[in-house]
């Protein structure tokens, strides 16, 4: 019958295999020869410089009457209180954290942190870029944001994101806000959506308004498209042109001034191709940014008018009719599912290289 052995906790293999031994007075040339084993290698476990393969588990088993489990236990206890002795799996822990916390990768292929000579002065990079003291304080972030959830991934992630905003916006002189200023110089705004070499005007119509412009491209797992902040007293529109074409960054754009215009308090992250971005607050910055891009009612009329085929000439004399960059229009034909995606792609052209300058 197979005997139920009980190992104390780290105890070597060795010690117990010779425990056996001499309960049945079996020397370990007995033990090579019951197992057809080397007499060395029975010698070289009991010394330890062995391990207890399953193989070599199962053979004790048999010869000893008990588990191969107990065997392989014994085995993994001694070697694992082993490696104890030699790390500081303490630091392993405090090291893990700070990466569960912070894109620590991110930052330091983007430049945003340097490494350091030592884990320490990687923590203190990490924690001085994220505006905390310590990991606790990285923990309760979160609660600056709206909809904040559970700490994760993409949560801190956009974080990082932001701070690297702050970053950049602190780093920038803008006139005093004036949120009337800011509505008169809309009109200018828009202009600049009929041509796309007119981006380049936008950083400066905004920075007269006391609005902050800032680029910075998503951080992985983040799925940002833009931000409304703020640093001080001004606001700051962020984006990170996810989505480089002329109508996704119209539309983020003109979304975050929505936010400023309409007195929306707080920081608001955006994923405007998420099907879950529906709250009101983000429903009204969404209408509005659309009124302003297009006439709702001259849009419904070209639709109606137009379907089912929506030609570049046609939609171009619609686009100019509004002031629109064709892409514009496109971009809004697609997102609505009247148009193919992959129908006249090429008029929704880039605008990141008219924004090289503001670009981190």
């Amino acid at each position: 019958m197979e005997r139920k052995l009980q190992p104390a906790r780290a105890i070597a293999p060795g010690r117990i295999l010779t425990r056996e031994l001499e309960a049945r007075g079996w020397t370990q040339k007995d033990l090579a020869r019951i197992m057809g084993r080397p007499a060395q290698a029975i010698n070289e476990i009991v010394k330890g410089i062995k391990q207890i393969t399953p193989e070599t588990a199962l053979e004790l088993a048999e010869a000893f009457g008990t588990s191969a489990e107990f065997w392989t236990n014994l085995e993994a206890q001694y070697r694992l209180a082993l490696a104890r002795k030699g790390k500081d799996i303490k630091e392993i822990a405090r090291k893990s954290r700070l990466y569960s916390l912070a894109p620590v990768s991110e930052l330091l292929k983007r430049g945003w942190i340097s490494a350091g000579e030592s884990f320490e002065e990687l923590e203190q990079a990490v924690f001085a870029f994220m505006g905390a003291a310590s990991a606790e304080e990285i923990g309760k972030l979160a609660v600056s944001f709206r909809h904040a959830r559970q700490l994760g991934p993409e949560l801190t992630a956009q974080i990082a994101w932001v701070r690297r905003v702050e970053q950049i916006a602190a780093g920038r002189r803008v006139a005093s806000f004036n949120a009337t200023k800011l509505e008169k110089t809309l009109p200018k705004i828009l202009a600049c959506a009929a041509n796309v070499e007119d981006v380049v005007n936008i950083p400066k119509l905004l920075a007269d308004a006391g609005v902050h412009f800032v680029v910075v491209s998503h951080l992985d797992k983040t799925y940002l498209d833009g931000a409304k902040l703020m640093c001080g007293n001004n606001p700051v529109v962020a984006l990170t042109l996810r989505y480089d074409r002329i109508d996704s960054f119209w539309f983020t754009l003109l979304h975050e001034l929505a936010h400023i215009i309409l007195k929306h308090q707080g920081s608001y992250l955006d994923n405007l191709y998420e099907p879950d971005h529906v709250d009101g607050e983000e429903k009204a910055a969404n209408r509005l940014a659309g009124e302003w891009l297009l006439d709702p009612k001259a849009f419904k009329a070209f639709v109606k008018e137009t379907r089912p085929y929506f030609s570049r000439s046609a939609i171009t004399r619609f686009a100019t009719s509004q002031g629109r960059h064709p892409g514009i229009v496109l971009g809004r034909l697609h997102h609505d599912k009247i148009v193919d995606y992959k129908n006249l792609r090429g008029m929704l052209v880039k605008v990141s290289p008219l924004l090289q300058d503001w670009m981190d």
